[in-house]
């Protein structure tokens, strides 16, 4: 079995979005940075749900790209919150290809991101009580 078959994404399905030609490196891969970047999308969608407000990150814990996302493939983000402290959250993030054209979907790569809550002056504030 291959991970197609024997791995299911971890969290909420988040961001869903198509990889297109103007995002790829010069061997036709789609670069690196803008899966980065799907990724904090998804976990700044996640963040600002779960905090009730504005979010900044802060870090983003090792990534290792695992398999090559290419043109036409549909990037799934899925999140899951792991913790929530006083002010920040550790929310982790999985990317997966939807392969063109075709039912099949791998995962590219994961990673936990931290995030801030912030208020309007852009200091930190406090992440209220779950279901508050």
């Amino acid at each position: 079995m291959n991970a197609t078959q024997t791995e299911a994404p971890r969290g909420e399905l988040t961001v869903r979005t198509i990889a297109m030609p103007a995002d790829t490196n010069a061997n036709g891969d789609i670069f690196g940075g803008w899966v980065m970047s799907r990724m904090d999308q998804a976990g700044g969608i996640a963040g600002v749900a779960r905090s009730q407000g504005r979010v900044v990150t802060v870090a983003v814990e090792a990534m290792t790209f695992i398999r090559p996302v290419k043109v036409g493939d549909v990037l799934c983000v899925y999140t899951e919150i792991e913790k929530v402290g006083r002010t920040s959250m550790r929310i982790h993030v999985e990317a997966w290809a939807q392969r063109f054209m075709t039912p099949a979907r791998e995962k590219v790569t994961d990673a936990t991101f931290t995030f801030v809550a912030i208020d309007e002056s852009g200091k930190p504030r406090a992440v209220p009580a779950e279901g508050v």
